[in-house]
């Protein structure tokens, strides 16, 4: 599976602060790496079940950043966003559907926008799919706006399948892609990941990638505990001479359903 980038992708405050974490007494961990990634992977399996269930409005901000980290170019859309995950022959595949409801405004010449497309189901590293492709290692407990979070480092090993790819000129590059995960432990729901991509994107024209992608409770009655999903996901990417800055943020989810038939003519 690919998540498009064009460069296209087809797949953090005062020393207050700062002084606050420091006497901030973090929870002991209570459960091994292993226990957690398994619950970790039996949450993300289910979210995937949901997540082709619903649809959402995404909102995008694509913004070309000068040197000094101001806007010299933006543009706003919004979109009817959905999902179907499919599991055929064991093979996941993701098909998105994001239809525009107000379409961004023609970039002006030689000041192109970055796309970036798949980074709402970057939870899917978690995915027995996808998790035969990255090293886990323990980050320890944390405190993630006051509740009490698990921290898992993964990353990727090159020459296997990736979760996220680079589009460029037509070819897709797979993404050695590396980062932190937050995870619920008495649940395994993801609430937080932020990734990047240091190595093997310089001979392609990128310099760094990162991306940071935040989950909230879905709003649904009948999902007890609720499965987080995709509430923001902000994808930063430079290269020699520019630099890229995308937010996508998901509101207002709702289910769907389709329902299909499919019958086999008698021969006469």
């Amino acid at each position: 599976m690919r998540f498009p980038l064009q460069y296209v992708f087809r797949p953090r405050r005062m020393a207050a602060t700062v002084m606050l974490a420091l006497f901030t007494r973090v929870p002991a961990s209570t459960q091994t790496l292993p226990s957690l990634l398994d619950r970790a992977q039996s949450r993300v399996q289910k979210l995937v079940e949901l997540f082709s269930d619903v649809k959402c409005t995404e909102r995008v901000t694509q913004e070309k950043l000068t040197k000094n980290g101001k806007a010299e170019l933006r543009d706003e859309s919004t979109y009817d966003y959905l999902a179907i995950f499919t599991d055929a022959g064991g093979e996941l595949t993701l098909n998105e559907s994001r239809l525009a409801v107000q379409q961004p405004k023609p970039a002006k010449k030689n000041l192109s926008l970055l796309v970036s497309n798949g980074f709402a189901t970057l939870f899917l590293i978690f995915h027995p799919y996808y998790t035969s492709s990255f090293e886990f290692s323990d980050g320890g407990s944390d405190l993630l706006a006051g509740r009490a979070v698990e921290k898992i480092h993964f990353q990727h090993m090159p020459g296997t399948r990736s979760p996220l790819a680079l589009a460029v000129r037509g070819r897709e590059y797979a993404l050695d892609v590396g980062g932190d995960a937050w995870i619920d432990p008495s649940t395994g729901d993801i609430v937080r990941i932020v990734s990047s991509v240091e190595q093997g994107i310089v001979d392609i024209g990128m310099r760094s990638l990162t991306s940071e992608v935040d989950y909230s409770p879905a709003p649904f009655a009948d999902t007890n505990p609720p499965f987080y999903l995709p509430s923001q996901a902000t994808v930063e990417v430079e290269s020699p001479r520019q630099h890229w800055r995308n937010i996508h943020r998901f509101t207002d989810y709702k289910r769907f359903s389709v329902s299909t038939e499919e019958k086999v003519a008698e021969n006469k």
